[in-house]
C-alpha cells in the first residue's frame, strides 16, 4: 500500500491495477497451508492431480461472487467451498434461505467438478481421509486407476460396515448423485447416451435425469439398467437419496415421523406405517406405493428384509441371499418359508420385517408378486376399472372367485391362508372395526387370529357398528370355506386331521377342501385327541348352527331352497336354520339331508341349542351343575330330571320337543348314533336308507337287541326308557304299544283327559305289567325288555319275574340232588308262588311268629305302658 502512494503521476493508473491486484490475491490466499497438488491417500485408488491445485471449486472463477457472497469464510481446499455451495443450494431450494440463489453457471461448475471428483475417491480428499481404513478392511481390491469409480461404488455397496465417518462422507457423495446423475462416474457413464436419447429434453439436475431414466426403464441398455438399479437400492435404504421421494414426502415426514433417523428404509418404513392416516399426503403415498411394489419385484431392492433375515434365511429356510438373487424359484419358496414359520424366526426383527410386508401384500395386490403374476388376465377382466390400494383388486377378485382362472384361484386362495393369521392382514376388516378393536379388544395382542375372535365373540354387541358386523361376518362365512382359511382350528387341529381326515382332501397349496375337512372332524369329533381341537371344533358348530353361510356344504346344498322358501329371512342367530326346518316337507332332499346333519350335531351340545340352553338355564344349574357339557351329557340329565315337581314348564317342553325328534331318528340321539355304528352297518343297513322321521333304524335296533354290542345295547336300553317315559301316542318309536297303554294304563293317569299322559305313567305302568305277567303285545313286551335295567332284563326273559325267581330256585334244588321239593314253578295263580316242603312249614312258622308279635305290641299300647310321656326338670339359678 505504501509502494502505490509513492508512484508517480503519469503511472498512477496502471499501479492502481496492480495494487488492486495484489490485494486480491491476498485476500484470496488461505490462513493455512495450500493442499498439496497430488493425492495418494488411498494407494490402491491411485495417484492423482487435484483439480485446480486444491481439490475444490476455483474461487476467481465464474463461481466468485457467489463465493464471496455465501462461503466468505470458508478457507478453500479439498472441497470445502464446494461443499458450501451445495448447502446453500440445498437450503434455497427446501425454503431454508433468503436471498438469491446460487447462479446457473456457478452451479454448473461445481457440477463439471463433482464429475470429474467422482472418477477417483483420491480427488475427493475428505472422503478418502475419513474411509482409508476401511476401503483396506472391505474394498481393497478396488482401482479406480483400471476401473474408474470402483472404489466409492464399492464403499456402497457394504455401506452397512463402514464406520460412522466414512459412512457420512459417502452419503454425501449419494447425495451429490441423486440431484445430478454426473457426480456418480460409474452411472453417468454407464447411462450418458441413454439419457442423450431418452431424456433429451429434460432439464439436468435436481435429478430430472434419474427420474426420465427410472420412468424408461424396459428400454434402457444392460450397463444403465444394472447402474440404475444400485442406484434404486441407494434410494430405497434412505429417503434422502431419492430426490422425488424425498420432495413428495418431507411435509409428511415431519409431521409422522420427525424423531426417525433415515436410513435403513427406517424413514421410509414409518412413512408406509402412518400411509392410512387421514392427513397423509396422495402424493407421497403414490411415491411409497411405486417404491413398495419395486422392491417387490427384485428382492435385491429390500435392505431392510435383506439385513433383518439373513441369518434366518439360512438357518429356517435353508437358503442364502445369493442363491435368492440369482434364482427365482429359490427367491420365492424363502420368501414363502418366512412367512409361513413367522413364529419360528429367531431375529424379532425379522419377524417384524415379515409381519410389515405380510401386511402391506394383505391391501395391495401388487404387493404380492405370485398373487399378481397369477391373476394378471383375471385383473384384467373383472377389476380393470378398480384402482390398487386399500385391498380394492383383492375384494375384487374374491366377489368374482367362482369365474377365475384355476390358476388365479389357487393363488388367491393361498394368499388367503397366508393372511388368515393376523387382523393386520385383513384390511378391510381391520378399517372397518377400528373403533371395535380399541374398545372390545384393546388389551388383547395381535397374532393367531386373537382380535378377529375377540371380534366374532362381540358380533352381537348391540354397540358394534354394522360396518364392523358386515365384515366380521364376511370373513366367518369365507372362514368356513376351508379349515386352513381358520387359522386357530387349523394350528389346533393339525395332528388330528391328519389322522383322522387325511384322506377327506389334499393338504397342498392352492388345493381348496370346501367344508370337507370341517365335517369329517365334527363325524369323528369324540375320536379327537387335542383339547384345544375340540374346542376349535365346538366353535365352529358355533358358528354354523348361528350361520346357515357358515356350513359352505349345507349353504350350497340349501341354496335354491333358501332363495325359495327362505329369501326374507334374515341370516344369523340360527334363523335360516329354523326356516328351512319348518318347510322340511317341501325342501330339497339333498337340502333336507344336511340340515338333518347338522340338527344332529345340534343335540350333541345344549350350548349349540341356544333357545334350549336358555329356558334350562336354572334346571341346569339345580340338576346338572356338575355335568361336563358335551355328547349331549347335559341334556341327559335334564331328560332324567323332567319328573321333579319343581322342573319347569318351558324347559319341559323344549326338552319334549327335542325328544320326539330324537325318537324319530337315530341320528338325533348322540349316544345312539355313536355308540351303535358299527351294529347299524352290520344289522340295519336297509334301514338306513329310509330314513325319513319314521324310526325305522331305531326300531332295527330293538328287534336285533340281543345281537348289539355292549355298549350299543346300553344306549338302546336308555333311549327306549326315554321313549317309554316321555309316551305319546301314535310316535313311531313306541306306536306298537298304544294298544297295550290304551288297556293297560288308566286314562286317569293322563295330564289332561284326552292328552298326553303324565311323564313316567307310561313307563311305570307298562313296567308293571311286565312283572305282573300281564299280557303285552309281542313289539311292546320287547321294547319293555330293552328297556329294563340289565341286571333284571334277564328275569323278564320269562313271563313273570316272581316265576322266573323261582325256576332259579328250582334249578339250584335238583342240583343239589335234594328229594324234598321246596318250590313248585308250575303251580301258579296270577302273581303267587307254591312252596312245599320244609319251606312252606318255615313260611307257616314266620307267619306265626309275625301274629304273636303283633298281638303283644298292639297290647302294650291299649293298656298304656308305651303311651309317650314329658320328663319336666327344674333346674336351681346359675
Amino acid at each position: 500500500v505504501v509502494t502505490c502512494k509513492m508512484a508517480r503521476r503519469g503511472t498512477a493508473a496502471l499501479l492502481l491495477l496492480a495494487c488492486s491486484l495484489v490485494v486480491t490475491l491476498a485476500e484470496e490466499k488461505p490462513a493455512q497451508e495450500q493442499p498439496a497438488k497430488s493425492s495418494n491417500i488411498i494407494a490402491s485408488a491411485g495417484s492423482v492431480l487435484l483439480l485446480n491445485g486444491n481439490g475444490d471449486v476455483l474461487k476467481t472463477g465464474v463461481c466468485l461472487v457467489d463465493i464471496k457472497s455465501f462461503c466468505k469464510d470458508v478457507g478453500a481446499g479439498e472441497g470445502r467451498i464446494a461443499a458450501c455451495l451445495t448447502k446453500r443450494i440445498k437450503d434455497h431450494k427446501q425454503g431454508n434461505a433468503v436471498g438469491r440463489q446460487v447462479g446457473s453457471k456457478c452451479q454448473a461448475e461445481l457440477a463439471a467438478f463433482k464429475a470429474d471428483r467422482s472418477s477417483n475417491i483420491n480427488k475427493d480428499v475428505a472422503l478418502a481421509r475419513a474411509c482409508k481404513t476401511d476401503v483396506g478392511k472391505v474394498c481393497k481390491d478396488a482401482n479406480d486407476a483400471t476401473s474408474p469409480g470402483s472404489t466409492l461404488q464399492c464403499l456402497k455397496d457394504k455401506k452397512t460396515k463402514l464406520s460412522a465417518q466414512c459412512k457420512l462422507e459417502v452419503f454425501r457423495a449419494q447425495q451429490d448423485a441423486v440431484e445430478d446423475f454426473r457426480t456418480d462416474f460409474k452411472l453417468s457413464t454407464s447411462c450418458k447416451e441413454d439419457v442423450k436419447n431418452l431424456c433429451k429434453d429434460i432439464e439436468p439436475g435436481e435429478g430430472h435425469e434419474l427420474e426420465c431414466l427410472a420412468a424408461n426403464t424396459i428400454q434402457l441398455t444392460w450397463e444403465c439398467r444394472n447402474q440404475m438399479f444400485k442406484s434404486d437400492k441407494d434410494a430405497g435404504s434412505d429417503l434422502r437419496l431419492s430426490s422425488k421421494l424425498f420432495n413428495s414426502c418431507y411435509n409428511d415426514y415431519k409431521k409422522y415421523c420427525k424423531d426417525i433417523e433415515p436410513g435403513n428404509m427406517a424413514a421410509q418404513e414409518c412413512l408406509e406405517d402412518n400411509s392410512d392416516e387421514s392427513g397423509f399426503s396422495a402424493d407421497c403415498k403414490d411415491e411409497l406405493d411405486n417404491l413398495i411394489a419395486k422392491r417387490v419385484n427384485d428382492f435385491r431392492l429390500d435392505v431392510a428384509l435383506r439385513d433383518a433375515c439373513e441369518s434366518d434365511i439360512k438357518e429356517t429356510c435353508g437358503s442364502t441371499l445369493e442363491e435368492m438373487d440369482t434364482d427365482d424359484k429359490v427367491k420365492k419358496t424363502a420368501l414363502n418359508c418366512l412367512q409361513q414359520y413367522k413364529e419360528e424366526l429367531k431375529n424379532d426383527k425379522c419377524k417384524a420385517e415379515v409381519h410389515r410386508r405380510m401386511s402391506r401384500a394383505a391391501k395391495d395386490i401388487r404387493f404380492d408378486e405370485v398373487l399378481a403374476n397369477a391373476c394378471y388376465d383375471d385383473r384384467a377382466k373383472f377389476c380393470n376399472d378398480v384402482q390398487p390400494g386399500s385391498a380394492r383388486v383383492i375384494r375384487c377378485l374374491q366377489d368374482n372367485r367362482n369365474s377365475l382362472f384355476q390358476k388365479c384361484a389357487a393363488a388367491l386362495f393361498d394368499h388367503e391362508v397366508k393372511m388368515a393369521e393376523d387382523i393386520d392382514f385383513k384390511y378391510p376388516m381391520k378399517k372397518a372395526c377400528a373403533w371395535e378393536m380399541s374398545t372390545f379388544c384393546k388389551n388383547i395382542p395381535h397374532g393367531h387370529a386373537r382380535i378377529v375372535r375377540c371380534l366374532e365373540e362381540h358380533l352381537d354387541h348391540s354397540d358394534m357398528s354394522k360396518e364392523c358386523k358386515d365384515e366380521t361376518t364376511k370373513d366367518m362365512n369365507r372362514m368356513a370355506g376351508d379349515y386352513r382359511l381358520n387359522f386357530r382350528l387349523n394350528k389346533a387341529c393339525e395332528t388330528d386331521i391328519s389322522k383322522l381326515c387325511t384322506e377327506i382332501c389334499s393338504s397342498q397349496p392352492g388345493q381348496t377342501c370346501g367344508g370337507l375337512v370341517l365335517q369329517c372332524l365334527q363325524e369323528k369329533q369324540d375320536n379327537i385327541t387335542s383339547q384345544t381341537c375340540q374346542d376349535e371344533v365346538f366353535y365352529y358348530e358355533l358358528m354354523e348352527v348361528s350361520d346357515f353361510r357358515n356350513d359352505v356344504i349345507l349353504a350350497e346344498a340349501c341354496r335354491t331352497d333358501v332363495e325359495t322358501y327362505c329369501k326374507d329371512t334374515e341370516p344369523g342367530e340360527g334363523r335360516v336354520h329354523a326356516c328351512l326346518r319348518f318347510n322340511r316337507d317341501k325342501i330339497s332332499e339333498r337340502c333336507r339331508v344336511e340340515e338333518t346333519k347338522l340338527a344332529a350335531v345340534e343335540y350333541r351340545d345344549i350350548r349349540l341349542r341356544p333357545k334350549l340352553n336358555k329356558l334350562c338355564s336354572e334346571e341346569k344349574a339345580v340338576y346338572c351343575k356338575d355335568v361336563k357339557p358335551g355328547k349331549a351329557r347335559v341334556i341327559k340329565c335334564l331328560m332324567e330330571n323332567m319328573a321333579q315337581p319343581n322342573f319347569g314348564e318351558d324347559c319341559k317342553g323344549e326338552l319334549q320337543e327335542r325328544e320326539d325328534v330324537m325318537k324319530t331318528d337315530y341320528r338325533f340321539d348322540v349316544g345312539v348314533y355313536t355308540n351303535c355304528a358299527g351294529d347299524v352297518d352290520q344289522f340295519c343297513q336297509d334301514a338306513k336308507t329310509k330314513l325319513r322321521g319314521n324310526a325305522t333304524v331305531l326300531k332295527c335296533l330293538t328287534e336285533n337287541f340281543k345281537a348289539l354290542t355292549d355298549s350299543c345295547q346300553s344306549e338302546m336300553s336308555r333311549a327306549v326308557r326315554l321313549a317309554l317315559w316321555d309316551y305319546k301316542p301314535g310316535a313311531a318309536f313306541t306306536a306298537a304299544c298304544d294298544s297295550d297303554v290304551e288297556t293297560q294304563c288308566p286314562r286317569g293317569s293322563r295330564s289332561k283327559s284326552g292328552q298326553v299322559f303324565t311323564i313316567g305313567v307310561v313307563g311305570r305302568c307298562l313296567s308293571k305289567a311286565l312283572v305282573e305277567g300281564k299280557k303285552l303285545e309281542i313289539k311292546c313286551r320287547n321294547l319293555v325288555l330293552v328297556a329294563a335295567p340289565k341286571d333284571a332284563r334277564a328275569y323278564f326273559e320269562y313271563p313273570e319275574s316272581t316265576n322266573a325267581i323261582v325256576h332259579k330256585i328250582a334249578e339250584m334244588q335238583k342240583a343239589a340232588g335234594l328229594e324234598a321239593v321246596l318250590v313248585d314253578p308250575y303251580a301258579r295263580d296270577g302273581s303267587t308262588v307254591t312252596v312245599t316242603g320244609w319251606v312252606a312249614l318255615a313260611c307257616i312258622m314266620s307267619l306265626v311268629v309275625v301274629i304273636i308279635g303283633g298281638t303283644f305290641m298292639l297290647y302294650r299300647r291299649v293298656m298304656g305302658e308305651d303311651k309317650p310321656h314329658t320328663l319336666h326338670v327344674k333346674m336351681g339359678d346359675a
